[in-house]
């Protein structure tokens, strides 16, 4: 292999005899085996018994994309045999994350016979406890980590219960669900039935398996790779018409890449979920009506939007106030910021870009506005700092009402007049992790770079090492010394110039520089270090390279 790719996969930990199966991932070297999930036959063998009995089938989902997309893959596969699919999303305002009684009792009400949780369920005991009250059986299909103690159910799949050895739990719901479909059949065959057409080629589906997978920020290795890798092959055919639809709204000719699924699709089937109609993605990525479907993807991309717009507006806000923070005390190791008719729908892409900024586990809180009276919060944090066990802590402690998450994120629930009580306590409670968040300001690197060297060939060989996302970022290097040529605005707060060494320049991106001291230190014209990803930009048939900054340090010029 070229020297560059060899030493950016032996950094990695790929070796030579791994190399070919981490650069040309295939489902069947990497495809889990269905039986070595805990209840996957016996989940299989009741959804075959309800489709082929015509049994009331609803499926209950998630309002983020791995529900979506979830939930989209189970309604295709029971559509293909002729059955339709029953369709539940929960309001984040109304109902919160996940099944509840009150939920179940209606579902139960409205006929349905069975209900298939995906994305959610598996730590909602007393939802289904009360589904076992009002003798409605629930199939769980899930990811999430969860207690010792199993809920009562049908069938519980899920990778990441205590009891589950497939060493599978990186999957997202979406990948569960599509080896659930497979399990499907493989259980038909054993049965000898099939729908009249033939039993449902699901391969044509793993689009939706990979935009789950990466919205999800599920680790790509195995089998996630391989989802990920044929499944945008298969985008690419824009065989399933919200996809298609969405892609047009949002002005994507062919929908081939990481960045589109995660960064133009992705935004956009959130959105409902986030300030809006819950129920829309998962709609648009089940519907085969091409009117429907462009329906859907304007109200989504007009949800967007809005979304956006509510974003720039407490971001703003939250940012003067951390700010504010840092500057009564400098050595805070958490940031917690917080406004009535802060929208709970944004709070956590909030926490995440505060976080980014000051490199600090942050906390967004909103409340009041006919969002209740109870204050909702959202959690990012640093490498090496586990928010979600903080907050679980305060929570035992009577901090907070409720809360919990994983070591990266989380999410909790507090009385406003608690807020103050909470701050203190995680101020203390974060003050033991100074060495960890120092740690975590450090920035990787997988080689130097010189402009003169930052070619488009270069590019293309580093793209062979995708797909790239979580757990497989993509590489990442530094120009050293680099003189800031015509320095730019570009929308509301990013930067572009020309970086030079002296001889070559390149094009440089900067997202979210402009308002910041390294922005003005690029205005000033002086000379910087860089840290970014190079970039194949195409304009008007011809291809160049940029490099997109992720970090820069001012630097003397010799």
């Amino acid at each position: 292999m070229p020297d560059v790719i060899a030493r950016i996969l032996d950094q990695r930990g790929v070796g030579p005899d791994s190399a070919d199966g981490y650069l040309n991932p295939t489902l069947k070297e990497t495809f889990p085996d269905p039986s070595s999930f805990q209840d996957m036959e016996k989940a299989a063998g009741l959804m075959l018994d309800a489709i082929l009995d015509g049994r009331d089938v609803t499926v209950f989902a998630d309002y983020d994309v791995d529900g979506g997309t979830s939930s989209a893959l189970l309604a295709r596969y029971f559509r293909a045999w002729g059955r339709e699919l029953g369709l539940y999303v929960p309001d984040r305002l109304t109902e919160g994350y996940g099944p509840s009684p009150e939920a179940f009792r209606h579902l139960k009400k409205s006929g349905a016979e069975l209900v298939i949780t995906v994305d959610c369920g598996a730590a909602a005991t007393s939802a289904l406890d009360a589904a076992r009250d009002i003798d409605l059986p629930v199939i769980v299909i899930d990811h999430h980590l969860m207690g010792a103690q199993l809920p009562h159910t049908a069938a519980l799949v899920n990778p990441n219960r205590p009891d589950d050895t497939s060493g599978y739990g990186h999957l997202a719901a979406a990948g569960v669900v599509f080896v659930m479909l497979v399990a499907m059949n493989a259980e038909a065959r054993r049965r000898n039935v099939a729908p009249p057409e033939g039993l449902p080629d699901v391969l044509q589906w793993l689009d939706l398996c990979a935009l789950g997978t990466l919205c999800d920020m599920s680790p790509l290795r195995d089998a996630n790779r391989a989802f990920v890798r044929q499944g945008l092959r298969i985008m690419t055919r824009s065989g399933n018409p919200g996809l298609r639809a969405l892609a047009d709204v949002a002005g994507i000719g062919v929908m081939d890449s990481v960045y589109h699924a995660t960064f133009v699709l992705g935004p956009r089937l959130n959105a409902g979920g986030r300030i809006g109609d819950p129920w829309l993605a998962a709609k648009l990525l089940a519907t085969d009506d091409r009117q429907e479907a462009l329906e859907l993807a304007e109200r989504l991309h007009g949800l967007n939007d809005e979304r956006k717009a509510v974003e720039a507006h407490i971001l703003e806000i939250a940012t003067t106030e951390a700010e504010r923070q840092l500057e009564a005390n400098p050595e805070r190791g958490v940031l917690i910021v917080s406004g009535e008719g802060w929208h709970p729908g944004v709070i956590g892409i909030v926490a995440g870009r505060i976080k980014d900024r000051f490199h600090l586990p942050t906390i967004v809180i909103g409340w009041g506005d006919d969002l209740g009276p109870v204050a909702k919060g959202s959690a990012r944090s640093v490498r090496g700092v586990n928010i979600g066990g903080a907050i679980s802590q305060a929570a035992s402690e009577g901090i907070i009402l409720s809360g919990g998450g994983h070591a990266m994120a989380g999410g909790l629930s507090v009385a406003p007049d608690r807020i103050a009580a909470l701050d203190a306590w995680m101020c203390e409670h974060m003050a033991a992790f100074k060495s960890e968040r120092e740690e975590a300001k450090r920035l990787e690197v997988d080689g130097i770079l010189s402009p003169s060297a930052a070619s488009i060939e270069l590019c293309d060989m580093l793209d062979k090492l995708g797909p790239f996302g979580q757990g497989a970022p993509q590489p990442v290097f530094a120009m050293k010394d680099i003189k800031v040529i015509a320095p730019r605005r570009i929308g509301q707060n990013h930067l572009k110039f020309q970086a030079s060494d002296g001889g070559t320049t390149i094009e440089c991106l900067a997202w979210r520089f402009a308002d910041t001291p390294l922005g003005d230190a690029a205005f000033a014209g002086g000379n910087l270090s860089l840290v970014g990803r190079l970039k194949a930009d195409e304009w008007n048939g011809r291809r160049r390279v940029q490099f997109e900054v992720l970090d820069a340090a001012v630097t003397d010029a010799n």
